[in-house]
């Protein structure tokens, strides 16, 4: 079991219950990979509260997902009975239980939350059920560049860090941050077609914040 517990119970304390669809990834969806098609397949690691499912039910594609957090998905198959079958509690990183292959893989910030080797074991399954020519689209995956980076304590491999206590990454188990010489060894098998570098500096109040995050779209061979 690669996914933290830690996840489980902050849904639990609803502590983290975004609800809205992610910008980026609405935008990213609508340039590149353009759902047309009622038998477009859809699949999201981990869906969270389940900001992006009305965004994907308005397309009126086949949505599934799957999430680690057991509390999470129940509440999620009784706001959602259509989807109840295709919104499943599990480890992403260790099986995606779903028959049939997709046309788009969708991750906001999920795999980050787990160490070089699991996103390398989740990254091969997603090539795996992915259709020939089918996309991935990540969404917010830390940067090296982040000042998060160098706050956390090292851990198993170098992009990894953990114990995190206070700041936005607190109580959340491992994160992990990449580099672009490391997400393009992450995804090799893939063809990346899209890789932008977002840098966000608050300026007022000083407070010392920044982001740093990478979106990418990787994408199966014909």
């Amino acid at each position: 079991m690669n996914f933290s517990q830690d996840w489980d119970q902050r849904y639990r304390a609803n502590t983290h219950l975004s609800i809205w669809p992610w910008s980026d990834l609405v935008s990213y969806v609508m340039r590149y990979a353009r759902p047309q098609s009622s038998d477009f397949r859809v699949l999201e690691l981990g869906c969270g509260a389940g900001a992006n499912i009305p965004f994907f039910n308005k397309l009126g594609v086949q949505y599934y997902a799957i999430e680690g957090s057991p509390h999470i998905v129940e509440q999620l198959q009784t706001t959602y009975p259509d989807l109840h079958s295709r919104i499943v509690a599990g480890d992403f990183t260790l099986d995606l239980p779903f028959d049939g292959t997709f046309d788009l893989v969708v991750d906001r910030s999920a795999l980050t939350f787990n160490t070089t080797t699991a996103i390398q074991q989740s990254l091969g399954q997603v090539y795996a059920k992915l259709k020939p020519g089918g996309a991935f689209i990540g969404i917010d995956w830390y940067s090296t560049q982040a000042a998060e980076y160098q706050r956390g304590e090292p851990t198993e491999d170098p992009y990894t860090r953990t114990h995190y206590t206070e700041g936005p990454f607190a109580h959340t188990g491992r994160v992990h941050f990449s580099d672009k010489p490391h997400l393009l060894n992450l995804f090799h098998q893939f063809e990346i077609t899209i890789l932008e570098h977002k840098l966000l500096q608050r300026e007022i109040p000083q407070d010392g914040f920044s982001l740093a995050t990478w979106n990418l779209v990787a994408k199966k061979a014909l």
